[in-house]
């Protein structure tokens, strides 16, 4: 990434194209930091996005949305400072689903802040769980 004040935007390719819906996947800004900006990642797959029908492997594509955005920054869960999960009608047992997944990509020691939204539904009828993040690298 250049060293400059003009936000770069990383759309990866092994994702779904956002053009069309107003958004970017994700955005790079760097002054003494690298900050990237996730927009909300579904359990989509590919171009195509397509869904899987159990919230468990939405959750597990969801992170690795985030995982392939976070190498085309060259960084890893450990840069995310910041998380919000949008949960659809959000119970104990997703939340346990949550954490189990969750603890496969972060350790204790560097647990991102977090915010959980239980909602009624998502953009597309059968999105159960999205979550975008922020994530920032000393450079």
């Amino acid at each position: 990434m250049e060293n400059n004040t003009t936000p770069q935007f990383i759309n990866p390719k092994e994702l779904f194209n956002p053009a069309p819906y107003g958004f970017s996947h994700s955005i790079a800004v760097e002054s003494p930091f690298q900050m990237c900006f996730i927009s909300g990642q579904s359990g989509g797959v590919g171009e195509h996005h397509l869904l899987a029908t159990d919230f468990q492997t939405q959750v597990q594509h969801a992170l690795e949305n985030v995982k392939i955005i976070l190498q085309n920054h060259s960084m890893t869960f450990d840069h995310i400072v910041k998380i919000t999960l949008l949960i659809v009608d959000h119970n104990q047992e997703k939340l346990r689903i949550w954490t189990e997944e969750a603890s496969k990509v972060w350790s204790s020691a560097s647990l991102p802040t977090s915010t959980l939204i239980p909602v009624s539904q998502l953009a597309l009828p059968d999105m159960l769980f999205e979550i975008d993040a922020i994530a920032v690298k000393v450079k």
